[in-house]
């Protein structure tokens, strides 16, 4: 595979031509009489026409054909895709899911739409206000075949198996360890090279930001130079069986048919775009003295809602670092939260629970839900001897934070199979070190 080409830089006007058609950008205007090579001006807006500039967020596609030659489009299986938020009743309990079962190409054949699973959410698509979070699990590539999502933007952070992403705008490859956003209403297509597994966080109505740095000054956390955006490059080819064009609205499933690939973008230019970012190019903020930092710092991503300092969803990551807090329980510490915890697992060993969270599984922690390190992990870390020492070193874990209550759709609970039934009995060996008598337990640092 020829290595593939970016253009730098988040949230960026950008400018790009396939080099085949060179000068295929109009000059000096966004929709002239009559394009450059005789192609076609469409406009994709990500944000409604009024919104300030700082918001404001629309490219300028220039294509063999305008996006509009379909077919109507048909309501289709949904497969495990929903938003129901009430297909079982509520579960307040700490819940982990064992890594998700991949079908066996030999099997059956599932392409990445055919293998989305939704796994929980809340909040409402019509009214653009909420999220979903859904497991990808495939074998095989999408043939003839593309998708676009009509109710939010997608996050994608594969976990086993490389993703080859065509989209109106250029190819991406995105490994593990890399993430890509595909956003609102764009069209992609996904081929894979081997049993393929991954998670998605969805966001209804807005869209991902960098997050406020605040006292941290300028520089830090994601840099904006990291993030990259494919470059333009289209194919001219007809499809005499029929194109299949896959959206998703208002939750459902629904296909078109048309007679030629819709990757016909010649040329584009604007700051609403696909991208991706490679989760080494983290700077990590930690502590240097004492006590933990919140897990904010961690921050790659996040989607805001409209209460300040509150977002909708936030992409955390916890990569390797150093860990040198002094007279410190230095593992997360126990805590209630009134925000919801989706936790995945790149790869590794997340550093509070050694054993029974890996890689491809998760875990929900709810709002007000107690959870932290195991007892095996507080034992350790409570007698361990303050050196500094490198964490979580070949490990990449993650979250996806949310101010809304999520709810387990029947799949998670109970169709996947994958629910640890026994998740809880990692703290019942906690013990109490209580000594009433001593201020200074022995033994305890």
């Amino acid at each position: 595979m020829a290595e593939l080409m970016y253009i730098s830089g988040f949230g960026n006007e950008c400018a790009s031509e396939d080099p085949r058609c060179p000068g295929s950008l109009p000059e000096g205007q966004n929709n002239p009489q009559v394009c450059p090579y005789n192609l076609y001006a469409e406009q994709l807006s990500g944000s409604a026409f009024t919104c300030p500039r700082s918001t404001n967020k629309r490219s300028w596609l220039y294509r063999i054909l305008p996006s509009v030659s379909h077919k109507p489009f048909e309501s289709i299986d949904q497969g495990h895709v929903t938003h129901n938020w009430d297909e079982v009743g509520p579960d307040p309990n700490q819940l982990r899911w064992k890594p998700f079962e991949i079908p066996k190409s030999s099997q059956k054949k599932v392409d990445f739409v055919s293998g989305l699973h939704t796994l929980c959410g809340a909040g409402d698509i019509r009214s653009n206000n909420g999220l979903a979070i859904h497991i990808f699990l495939c074998n095989t590539s999408m043939e003839n075949r593309c998708f676009y999502n009509s109710d939010g933007d997608f996050l994608i952070v594969p976990q086993k198996g490389k993703l080859l992403i065509y989209t109106e705008f250029g190819k991406m490859l995105v490994q593990p360890n890399e993430i890509c956003v595909i956003q609102r209403g764009m069209r992609f297509s996904i081929d894979v090279f081997e049993e393929t597994r991954g998670y998605i966080l969805e966001v209804y109505g807005v869209h991902f930001e960098l997050p406020d740095l605040g006292p941290i000054g300028a520089n830090g956390l994601a840099n904006p130079r990291d993030f990259l955006i494919p470059v333009a490059w289209y194919e001219d080819r007809q499809v005499p069986g029929g194109y299949t064009v896959i959206n998703k609205y208002q939750g459902k499933l629904f296909a078109s048919k048309q007679h030629v690939s819709p990757f016909n973008v010649v040329a584009w230019h604007g700051n609403y775009t696909p991208y991706k970012y490679n989760l080494e190019n983290f700077m990590v903020i930690n502590s240097v003295a004492f006590d933990h930092a919140d897990p904010s710092i961690f921050t790659v991503l996040t989607a805001k809602s409209v209460r300040p300092g509150v977002a909708i969803a936030d992409f955390v990551i916890f990569p390797p670092r150093w860990g040198v807090a002094d007279k410190t329980f230095r593992p997360p510490y126990y805590h209630r939260n009134c925000m919801s915890e989706f936790m995945g697992l790149i790869k590794g060993h997340y550093e509070a629970k050694q054993g029974g969270f890996l890689p491809g599984g998760g875990s929900l922690h709810s709002a007000m839900t107690p959870h932290g390190p195991d007892a095996d992990c507080f034992e350790k870390a409570s007698k361990a001897k303050l050196a500094p020492e490198r964490i979580a070193d070949g490990t990449m874990a993650f979250m996806f934070e949310s101010s809304l209550n999520l709810a387990v759709t029947k799949w998670g609970l109970q169709t996947s199979n994958c629910l640890d039934e026994n998740y809880y009995k990692c703290w019942e060996p906690l013990k109490s070190h209580f000594t009433p008598n001593s201020r200074k337990p022995a033994g305890l640092n």
